[in-house]
């Protein structure tokens, strides 16, 4: 079993990680460390984890864990997947890793300078209707595609939250403007070429909390929109000359009406639906990984291809401040 340690104590650990991992069959949460040991020791007490630890150096020093998750606020997460690294743990990371897409420099040579596993944590890459989906338009099932089109919402005016604090990494865009992103990227094999977006500033919080965005990519055009203070929704089409894709729960999954995958010819005439119930992409994230960094084989999201989702987003903060096109470099 692979022995993870958690890097603190926030709280998508707690609701999806930590549990994925309790419901994986082949890892368990051997150490969780916090700056407060009373904190860690009460976390650690109700999930029934063996250690607690109230520093994260301590932890990185023990032989009891073999990786680290790390859920820590966004800007410190290029530091502790460096640290972790060169202590010889395996690293699965928050999403996102960085905030410009340089940083990650740090991490690759951490990573090959140490033999390690690092890996950022989009879960969605291993839900099987992305997989799907990926295979539909591979083999041309929509035809010729011309347009994706997605939404990412919720409301969240919380001062205190870490998405409402610039010295956190907050922001809508490295929230969740990474999802239509990321998946559109690895749903269809190919890269932007350049962005062009609006992006609105919350003048209290000093974040960016509303995004439009559109992306060329060589075949086809990517538009989405987001915003951390409109009511709750997602979606996502892939939309071709012979039909179109849609999924029900494209990012959160299981939130809303459950994980579908709907596939419409061009007249409406036809609809097949594909329903995934009861998967847990957490689940299925910490097993790859688990599996991958104990030397076994599978595919993990990697450094490198978090580069070029973190080139992207680079891209759309400049296209929304100069009001212009921006190239993806």
């Amino acid at each position: 079993m692979f022995r993870f340690g958690i890097l603190s104590t926030a709280r998508i650990g707690e609701q999806h990680v930590l549990p994925a991992i309790s419901r994986a069959s082949n890892c368990v949460v051997s150490a969780i460390a916090s700056r407060d040991l009373k904190r860690a020791q009460k976390f650690a007490d109700r999930f029934g984890v063996p250690l607690a630890f109230g520093s994260y150096e301590q932890m990185l020093a023990s032989d009891e864990i073999d990786g680290v998750y790390i859920p820590l606020p966004t800007s410190q997460h290029v530091e502790w997947a460096v640290k972790a690294a060169k202590a010889g743990k395996h690293v699965l990371v928050e999403k996102p890793l960085a905030l410009k897409a340089r940083d990650i420099a740090r991490v690759v040579a951490a990573r090959d300078g140490s033999g390690v596993v690092v890996s950022e944590a989009f879960m969605v890459a291993y839900h099987p209707q992305w997989l799907k989906v990926r295979e539909l338009l591979a083999k041309g099932a929509i035809g010729s595609l011309r347009m994706v089109d997605a939404s990412f919402t919720y409301y969240n005016v919380n001062p205190d939250n870490m998405r409402n604090r610039p010295e956190l990494g907050g922001g809508v865009i490295p929230d969740i403007g990474v999802y239509p992103t990321v998946a559109t990227r690895l749903a269809t094999g190919q890269e932007p070429t350049r962005v062009q977006a609006h992006i609105d500033w919350d003048p209290d919080f000093g974040t960016d909390c509303f995004a439009s965005v559109r992306a060329d990519f060589v075949d086809f055009e990517l538009s989405f929109y987001l915003s951390t203070q409109l009511a709750n929704r997602q979606s996502i089409v892939f939309h071709g000359d012979k039909g179109f894709i849609e999924l029900t729960a494209p990012f959160n999954s299981n939130l809303y009406e459950g994980d579908e995958l709907r596939i419409h010819d061009r007249g409406h005439a036809k609809t097949q639906v594909l329903r995934y119930s009861g998967v847990d992409q957490y689940q299925l994230q910490v097993e790859a990984f688990a599996r991958v960094a104990s030397g076994g084989r599978g595919e993990l999201f990697s450094l490198e291809e978090s580069v070029l989702n973190q080139r992207v987003i680079d891209a759309i903060y400049k296209a929304g401040k100069s009001g212009r096109w921006a190239a993806v470099q």
